[in-house]
Parts: C-alpha cells; structure tokens; sequence
C-alpha cells in the first residue's frame, strides 16, 4: 500500500490513492486539481525522506466541494460590570480527493 504524508492548509495529513480529505480552504472551484507538497513517502517497506527525492514526488488531489466547518461559539463574561460578548466562528474548509501519488 502506497501513502504519502502531504502538507494542507498548515497541517500534516495521511493519504492514498482515493482518500477523501477536509483541509483549510484552498483557492479554486471545485474539479480543478491541486498539487500537494510530500513530506514523507511509503510504498510498501520503502520509507522516502530525503528531501532531493521528494521533490520528484507528486501528490495530486481535485477539489471536490468547498464547505463551513461547525459553529464554534465564542462567549466572553467580566462579573459586576455587565460585560457580555457573543461572538460565533464557522471556518472554510475544501474537500480534496486524492487522485494519484507519483
């Protein structure tokens, strides 16, 4: 089983060969392809982490639906003063799916 360990939308994650992935949003519209960095390789019991044979690593992935995370409420509260703050968050996220490691 071949996967890669890519960089998306600041954070690190796993990926094959038709994983579908939720990453911070990226730009484009949906079907349009993206090339994501390797940072480790693993096909089968091979494990890539030289950084000169990274670089010949592609990690392909089409951008499947743009989408809103989960409201993340934010409250702020001082006693005896009558301050109260409501404030929510709903962070912009993009579906990827994987399409190829080469």
């Amino acid at each position: 089983m071949v996967y890669a360990i890519v960089k998306a939308g600041g954070r690190q994650e796993k990926v094959s060969v038709g994983d579908v992935v939720v990453v911070d949003r990226l730009s484009g519209g949906a079907g349009e392809s993206v090339q994501l960095p390797a940072l480790l390789l693993v096909d089968g019991e091979k494990v890539t982490t030289d950084a000169a044979a990274l670089a010949k690593v592609t990690v392909t992935a089409e951008i499947v639906r743009d989408e809103k995370g989960p409201k993340i409420e934010i409250l702020k509260y001082k006693n005896k003063t009558g301050y109260r703050v409501r404030k929510g968050h709903r962070q912009q996220l993009t579906r990827l799916k994987v399409t190829g490691i080469k």
